[in-house]
This record gives C-alpha cells, structure tokens and sequence, in this order.
C-alpha cells in the first residue's frame, strides 16, 4: 500500500475576506508559508522514517519523535483555526445553541469565559495557542494553554476552537501587540462552526 502524507487544506474563505481584522497578506503568508512549512516538515519525516525502516537503518528515534510532533501540532491546530474563523458579519457575536449552554453552565456567562480565553491567549510563554476543549469524563469544557504545537497538551479531549497566538498569526497586521490581535479574533471566530464540533461530539 502507497504510504500517505498531510496537505495543505484550502480555506473556506479569501484570502482577503478577513479584514480588517486580519489582512490578505497577514493571511496569505500564514496560510501558504507558516502552515505549509509544518506539512512540509512532517511529510519529510514520515518519508525519512519510511527509508529508514526500508533500508533497515537506525535513526534517532527520540529526536525524530519530537520533530514530528512539532510538525502535526502545527498543522492539526491551523487546520482547526482556519475553520473556526468567519469573515465579518458572519463571524463574532456570541454563541447560541448548544454551546452557549455548556459555556454558561461552566463559567457562569459567556463574558467570563471571553475573559478567561483571552487571558490564556495573551499569557502563553513564547509562542503557542489557547485552545477551547470538551472532557467527556467530566463533561465540561476545559480551556487550554498549548506552549508551541504540543507542549501542555490535555491528552484525547476534543478541540473545539483554538487562536494560534504565534507572532507569525499578527506580526504583519498587530507587529508585536499580541493583545490587539486577541481583542480582533472574537470579530471573526465562528461560533457556527465551533457550536456544531460541540454538537457532533455529544449528539
């Protein structure tokens, strides 16, 4: 059997159909050179880790592991964050359905959980994500903080929603105000789409 390999996913939207909040070019480099670089990089190392185990030779499997994590990361979690974004007028607002419910019933209004989001975004060391996650053991929606791709990661909860707060996401439209391009994102997130991931998970 062919082995498989990642691709870069199309948008749902323009390139320019985000702004103001965020331009055609700030989009178009993030999407065509900052995600493509993780495909490219963990096609690379499944390729390398199908020589090795062809021509039978040894790799360092500690170091190989770690690259390739870093690479999924980065491309599951763009692919996620291209799709929970909207252009504006059908992005932002507050959620309804479902989600509403679990947010309110967890953090008491959908204010407090904005909040707490957003600090968890502004407040991540270095480069990395706040990501919005559903723990079905518990069956509460759980905020995480994800240092680079894979760092602090929840193992198995679902990821509803995530902002990718590298400085590769803003750099161009925000330079190095990191809060700025926060305070945009809730303009253009799709609570649509983030309302269904809840609802496909516990329908």
């Amino acid at each position: 059997m062919e082995s498989k390999f990642y691709t870069l996913p199309k948008l749902p939207y323009g390139y320019g159909d985000l702004a103001p909040y965020i331009s055609e070019e700030q989009l178009k480099i993030h999407h065509t050179k900052h995600h493509q670089a993780y495909v490219n990089g963990a096609n690379a190392i499944l390729q390398r880790l199908d020589n090795a185990r062809k021509e039978n030779i040894d790799i360092d499997i500690k170091a190989t592991l770690k690259e390739l994590s870093w690479n999924i990361g980065g491309h599951l979690l763009h692919s996620i964050f291209w799709e929970n974004l909207a252009p504006p007028g059908k992005g932002g607002g507050k959620p309804s359905g479902m989600l509403n419910d679990i947010l309110e019933k967890e953090f008491g209004s959908f204010e407090r959980f904005k909040k707490e989001f957003s600090q968890a975004a502004l407040s991540v060391e270095g480069s990395g994500w706040a990501a919005l996650t559903y723990c079905m053991q518990t069956q509460r929606p759980l905020i995480m903080q994800i240092e680079k791709h894979n760092t602090n990661v929840y193992p198995a909860f679902r990821i509803l929603m995530v902002l990718d707060v590298f400085e590769h996401a803003y750099y161009i439209d925000y330079k190095n105000d990191r809060a700025k391009f926060i305070e945009a994102f809730w303009n253009i997130v799709n609570f649509d789409e983030v309302n269904k991931r809840i609802e496909r998970l516990l329908k």
